[in-house]
């Protein structure tokens, strides 16, 4: 603190005036003079940096993810919800969201400890009352704003939650991921499903976000709003901090002075695990996942699929679940493109694998539709795990002149077929798409952890069968016109058919956008109902479905 910020507190402390303007118009401020029994060193960069953004009312949505013990609680939880209330923002309603009741409620008893023990505090802010509200949520009211603070947590519902008129104007999350909530996609998934659908609705169109808290998993909920933050899907600010600066140095000079200080701090922690990802915010795997983040090997583009490249064929994939019941597992269809042989083969996977529930006769329709895209028409490879009644499946594709196979896995159990990708994976030889792959990659980096492993399984059904080929088996292909096919007329259901092979191998190149969506949707509608009519009822469908859905257009 320099002299001049000294003089001002002093006249802060003896002019109930100036103390009031002062703190009304700056949360550092009033920091500094309501909680200056907690700063016991000097304030960090990063820390004002955090004062900035409760500050700054055109942030309204920002992620705090800091190191153990730099303060982020008590500046976001603790003194930022007061603060809002009585300061220049005067807000009506804050909402304090926690991972437990329990912690919800220690976050919240926190808050009126201040009020009861803060004599200064109360003073300014006082009286006040605790209540338990409708919502089964315990409140603090602040009579003299008519504010209410209210603390909640994952386990409950506060869709419609109000105070008055007023819904929540600002909403703290505080941790509300933990170790065993993030473990499985589902658990993930969860929680960002009560974050779309719960959280985010109980605001209204001016309310305010924060989520603090730390990276626990590299699918987690804060990992995915920082992801659509930095690429701009999500308006926002992210504040990212470890004890260590990327220089190397302490982020908080004031509490680690040197690189002494930080080796005691170091000392201090029970494990590597734990100082790595609480004060490093490195994302560390558990002692007994199989693939790594660091083995995951990407590709920029695709090569050729001429000589030059060695391209050898694409293939895909399939793990059949043929059932759509709730309780079904997923039918899984990863592809690939393999080019070169032996210790030079190298792996490309493909973007947007299938995985849904299906029936028998919408598997072996993309089964078909992927197959033929690959190829440009000719259907290429595709390989199907034999289990039991997944045997029919093959034959069901080899009606459809599609070059089904049988891949029996039998002494390969999922463990082994995972340990046997991996050192491809870590040695590059599998390689994956920036974009398209992570539900994939999601499901490798949790296997085992994970409810499902679908798209694990017919990723590694490829690299299973592949490593039994010498690579002098290989066949160079390059998907052109059927062999022997001559130009000629085709009937009208031909070249539907063509289209909608063409439409397919458009949206599995990546391209999804809702036009060519609905043009693939009228295709499969056409087909479906005029496969067994002559060219003229095609023709007339064709004109109707034209008139019903003009935005395809083709």
């Amino acid at each position: 603190m320099n002299d001049k910020q000294k003089e001002l507190l002093e006249q802060m402390i003896a002019d109930v005036a100036v103390r009031r303007r002062t703190v009304e118009e700056s949360h550092q401020w009033f920091f500094l003079f309501y909680f200056g029994h907690y700063m016991q060193y000097h304030t960090a960069p990063f820390q004002v940096d955090m004062f900035r953004l409760t500050e700054d009312n055109t942030v309204k949505n920002a992620l705090i993810i800091a190191f153990r013990g730099s303060a982020k609680s008590t500046i976001f939880t603790l003194s930022f919800p007061i603060w809002a209330i009585l300061g220049r923002q005067q807000i009506k309603h804050v909402l304090i969201l926690s991972s437990t009741r329990q912690k919800a409620q220690v976050l919240l008893q926190n808050i009126k400890s201040e009020l009861e023990r803060n004599h200064m505090l109360r003073a300014d802010l006082g009286p006040f009352k605790e209540e338990t509200n409708e919502w089964n949520t315990t409140s603090l009211y602040i009579q003299k704003y008519d504010a209410k603070i209210t603390c909640g947590s994952v386990e409950q519902s506060i869709r419609g939650i109000r105070f008055k008129e007023h819904r929540p104007e600002l909403i703290i999350l505080d941790d509300i991921e933990d170790m065993e909530s993030v473990k499985t996609k589902e658990g993930r998934d969860k929680i960002e499903g009560w974050l779309s659908g719960e959280v985010i609705p109980a605001g209204d169109i001016s309310t305010r976000l924060f989520f603090v808290g730390n990276l626990l998993h590299n699918d987690s909920v804060a990992k995915r709003l920082e992801q659509r933050i930095a690429e701009g899907r999500m308006d926002g600010e992210c504040l990212k901090v470890a004890i260590l600066d990327s220089d190397g140095q302490p982020a908080w000079p004031g509490k680690y002075p040197d690189q002494d200080a930080i080796d005691a701090e170091h000392k201090k922690q029970t494990s590597e695990t734990a100082w790595r990802r609480e004060f490093m915010l490195e994302i560390i795997p558990e002692d007994d996942q199989i693939v790594r983040e660091e083995y995951i090997h990407y590709y920029d583009e695709l090569p050729p699929m001429d000589r030059s490249s060695s391209y050898r064929f694409a293939v895909t994939g399939v793990d059949p679940a043929i059932s759509e019941k709730d309780s079904a597992d997923y039918t899984a269809m990863v592809s690939a493109q393999v080019f070169g042989y032996g210790k030079d083969r190298v792996i490309y996977v493909l973007p947007n694998p299938v995985n849904e529930r299906l029936d028998v006769t919408s598997a072996v329709r993309w089964i078909s539709i992927i197959s033929r895209s690959l190829g440009n028409g000719v259907p290429t490879k595709v390989w199907i795990e034999q289990v039991g009644y997944q045997k029919a499946l093959v034959d069901f594709c080899k009606e459809q002149d599609l070059p089904a196979e049988g891949v029996s896995i039998a002494g390969h159990d999922k463990h082994s077929r995972v340990v046997s990708a991996t050192p491809l994976m870590q040695s590059g030889r599998i390689l994956f798409p920036k974009h398209g792959c992570e539900h994939l990659i999601t499901q490798m980096l949790g296997f085992g952890i994970e409810k499902h492993d679908d798209l694990v399984d017919a990723f590694t059904l490829i690299v299973l069968n592949l490593l039994k080929d010498d690579g002098s088996n290989g066949t160079y292909v390059v998907p052109s016109m059927k062999p022997g096919a001559e130009k000629k007329d085709q009937s009208e259901l031909e070249r539907l058919t063509d289209q909608l092979t063409m439409a397919q191998s458009e949206w599995h190149r990546g391209n999804n956008s809702r036009e060519l969506k609905n043009k693939i949707e009228v295709l499969w509608r056409i087909l479906s109902r005029v496969r067994s009519q002559s060219d003229a009822a095609i023709q007339k469908e064709r004109r109707r479905f034209n008139n019903e859905m003009g935005r395809a257009k083709w």
